[in-house]
């Protein structure tokens, strides 16, 4: 996967500033180098939250928070990691404490609107002519795999997400998420073992 603090070129064609760069103009108080950061990353940051609390109004306001959060913390970030890893794991850690607030107080915060453009199991079933029939199939297979995910545990379905959505390797998992190497691979395992469980009717 392509190093987000890279330089890369944009659709004009002019070299974008590379993210560490934005960040030390950010620490020296430049909001303009911020807003940049945020457009580069509010998209792939909402998708990885939507991915884990599964409601749309949820995952924007908690991809406002993770970014309200970094700017509050921008001058205590070191470097140590690309800035792509550390949003990450601040949306992810909010995302993980979100659900596991919903589940203590009994709610649950399922988008029940299944959407082919923000939703992860919308090109599952490819086809080039789709009945009435396999349409509602498609519908019900989307909805089945939707609340499958919903009921995985908080940490699995942020590395199911972060694996299998936003194509992280492990290593940027464990960053992310802030684990071993190991329990990222145990996690997905069970994340998918779990899945194939609750799917294994709709075959």
């Amino acid at each position: 996967m392509d190093t987000p603090t890279s330089k890369s070129t944009d659709a004009s064609g002019e070299v974008e500033t590379d993210d560490l760069t934005l960040v030390r103009r950010c620490q020296n108080g430049e909001l303009d180098a911020y807003e940049v950061l945020v457009v580069r990353y509010q998209q792939r940051v909402y998708n990885v939250l939507y991915g884990i609390v599964r409601n749309a109004g949820d995952a924007e306001e908690l991809c406002q928070e993770a970014f309200v959060k970094a700017w509050r913390s921008l001058k205590h970030f070191k470097g140590d990691s690309s800035f792509y890893t550390w949003i990450y794991r601040i949306a992810t850690n909010l995302g993980i404490d979100k659900k596991r607030r919903a589940a203590r107080h009994g709610t649950v915060g399922f988008d029940d609107a299944i959407k082919s453009d923000d939703n992860p199991v919308a090109d599952t079933l490819a086809s080039k002519e789709v009945t009435p029939r396999k349409h509602a199939e498609r519908g019900e297979l989307r909805a089945a795999i939707d609340a499958a995910i919903e009921k995985l545990s908080p940490d699995h379905r942020a590395v199911f997400v972060l694996y299998e959505l936003e194509g992280m390797d492990y290593k940027d998992i464990a960053r992310t998420v802030g684990c071993s190497l190991g329990t990222v691979m145990s996690r997905l395992h069970y994340a998918r073992l779990n899945l194939q469980k609750m799917l294994k009717d709709m075959k």
